[in-house]
């Protein structure tokens, strides 16, 4: 797992680009709140074509986010977002409780596991890695009919 102190956290949010070359850029920012909390806001450009939008509430003193919603977008349209919203009687979401994303089809109701997401750590590294990988399909199932496709 890593490392979640302010020193360290700081050091993943401001060199992005470096650490991952499909990273374009980032404007993603650690704005303190109280001596011990922040408010991460910003977005992460990626090569193909993916806007990755942040906002974190993290508790620096503890290591652990309070609180996140994460969207990724495509030409300004959201085509997946995160969140912790809890979904008690949705069973298909109980390995990854209570995160989950929303994708589409019907993207406010099709809700889905999110492995990866959590609290305890910070979730960058895998947001990114998803939205790679996100790219990747879209490019792969490419066909003339296919909107999601034709735009990355």
């Amino acid at each position: 797992m890593p490392e979640f102190s302010r020193s360290a956290y700081e050091h993943l949010l401001y060199t992005l680009p470096q650490q991952y070359p499909e990273v374009a850029s980032s404007s993603l920012h650690l704005f303190t709140r109280s001596a011990t909390v922040g408010l991460v806001k910003g977005s992460v450009q990626l090569h193909n074509g993916l806007e990755l939008r942040v906002r974190e509430l993290v508790d620096l003193s503890d290591g652990e986010i309070l609180d996140y919603s994460y969207d990724v977008l495509l030409a300004g349209e959201a085509i997946r977002w995160y969140d912790p919203q809890p979904h008690p009687d949705d069973a298909d979401l109980e390995s990854t409780y209570p995160h989950h994303l929303h994708t589409a089809p019907n993207i406010k109701r099709n809700r889905k596991p999110a492995p990866g997401i959590s609290f305890a750590a910070p979730n960058l590294p895998s947001l990114i890695r998803d939205c790679i990988a996100l790219g990747k399909r879209a490019r792969l199932t490419h066909t003339p009919t296919s909107p999601l496709a034709d735009r990355i």
